[in-house]
């Protein structure tokens, strides 16, 4: 598990040069090929592998470097100042290396900003905007296929590893927290029908996807605008949506789960079995008056008590969380009850963020903002916190079995998860012993023999 104030590409530098695109095939004489740049969140990277699909079903190539692409799609993140700074780089560094590039994403709801610093880019488009982004391709790199081999149902392309997948249930948020401005980018909540989730999912574990990564802005609100209805046999609820991919076989695993009362009803889907025992709940703060002033549920007292709940109807669950400190008016007094409150919570795994100014978000009104050196020091004496919980936790793991999934393997050993650890933001489990017959996408079963701060060491059972 590492932690990093500042977005970062999602999985690590997904650029087309070292991008993990599944395309067995070679491009075919006279092709045209596109590459593509994925910044920012998972569920930007499933609009990333949606577009590439639908261009690869069209006829086209996806080029593994710059120079190979006609065209370059960049698929940028604005959530953050620091995030739209990345994506700018992001755009100048396709620029000057291939020279015809197509902004798409979150930034791209801000053409103008886009345009100002980059004003030869093709085309610009906003997020979840398939279309657009498939004419502004056209009109760059019109499309060119064989009848005989592009035209037919394409195999789904994937940046993530064969054995796990995103699988995004719905786009946009109700909620109007401060300091966000996801709703005024992605708009509000729109869930997928739970029937077509379902089929996806199918065909995912069909292909051979063993973990599917559950995301959308807010998981539990899932159907909230479908009024929970039923559809070709399959309710638009969270908890039966849970239930019906619990059924395929596959490890599933839920992200963005707003604490809404009804997360208790998942808890004992996971002491069946039947998905995960992992929650991932953005917090963001203890105190109640912080909580207020980003316009969140502020019950930190009644969150303790349900989490307590929640471990003793399932006690090998899992709790994630993230947390911003330095948000607008908080007080040394505010900062320690978080501190505090961690020290109760006992979390397993957690990142922070210094508090940023996002232009349009409401927070940037608020009086007495914090120093940029005080928002530091707070950010570590949090990683401090978590670290010391996260090394106790880990530590009284030696000696368990427990069941792994493989990720890597190299010469010197392999890189493996526990149902504790989501990839690319939580930690690993390392084999360097005996790993010479495991292959990448397996799950297997290991004894904990050592353990750091945030990471575990094991040997095949």
């Amino acid at each position: 598990m590492r932690y990093s104030n500042a977005m970062s590409t999602n999985p690590p530098n997904l650029r087309p040069d070292l991008a993990r695109a599944t395309v067995p095939e070679t491009a075919r004489e006279g092709q045209p090929k596109i590459g593509m740049v994925s910044l920012g969140c998972p569920k930007a990277l499933v609009d990333s592998e949606r577009i590439l699909t639908r261009l690869r079903a069209e006829g086209y190539a996806i080029s593994p470097d710059y120079s190979g692409a006609d065209a370059v799609i960049v698929n940028t993140c604005g959530f953050l100042d620091s995030a739209k700074a990345e994506s700018l780089s992001a755009i100048g560094e396709a620029l000057a290396e291939n020279g015809r590039v197509i902004v798409t994403g979150c930034l791209g709801a801000e053409p103008e900003y886009i345009t100002g610093a980059h004003p030869n880019v093709l085309a610009v488009t906003g997020p979840h905007q398939y279309e657009q982004v498939l004419d502004a391709v056209h009109s760059a790199v019109p499309p060119s296929p064989d009848p005989f081999i592009d035209l037919l149902p394409a195999r789904s392309v994937s940046l993530t590893p064969r054995h796990y997948s995103y699988l995004k249930i719905s786009e946009g948020c109700n909620h109007k927290c401060k300091f966000c401005i996801i709703p005024d980018m992605r708009g509000k909540l729109q869930s997928r029908p739970a029937h077509a989730i379902l089929r996806e999912a199918e065909k995912l574990v069909e292909s051979g996807v063993k973990e599917l990564l559950v995301i959308s802005q807010d998981t539990s609100a899932y159907g909230l605008d479908l009024k929970y209805a039923e559809a070709k046999g399959h309710r638009a609820h969270i908890t039966d949506l849970a239930r019906d991919l619990g059924s395929l076989g596959a490890w599933v695993r839920l992200h963005y789960v707003y604490p809404y009362p009804h997360v208790r009803d998942l808890v004992p889907l996971m002491a069946e079995g039947l998905i995960l025992p992992y929650l991932d709940i953005p917090f963001q703060h203890s105190h109640v008056d912080v909580l207020k002033r980003m316009a969140r549920p502020a019950a930190s007292a009644r969150t303790l008590d349900e989490i307590s709940r929640w471990r003793a109807d399932c006690p090998d669950i899992t709790l994630r969380s993230t947390f911003i400190v330095g948000y607008p008016g908080e007080t040394e007094a505010e900062f320690q009850h978080l501190l505090d409150w961690l020290d109760e919570a006992r979390l397993d795994r957690v990142g922070c963020f210094q508090y940023e100014n996002v232009a349009g978000a409401r927070s940037n009104d608020l009086p007495d903002h914090v120093v940029d050196e005080v928002k530091q020091d707070r950010w570590n004496r949090f990683m401090e916190k978590s670290q010391t919980i996260s090394e106790a936790k880990l530590a009284a793991k030696v000696g368990k079995k427990l069941e792994v999934i493989v990720d890597e393997i190299d010469a010197d050993g392999a890189t493996c998860r526990t149902w504790a650890d989501a990839p690319e933001i939580d930690g690993n489990l390392f084999i360097d012993e005996g790993f010479e017959g495991l292959s990448v996408g397996e799950v297997v079963n290991v004894e904990v023999d050592e353990a750091s701060e945030y990471d575990l060491w094991g040997k095949v059972l």
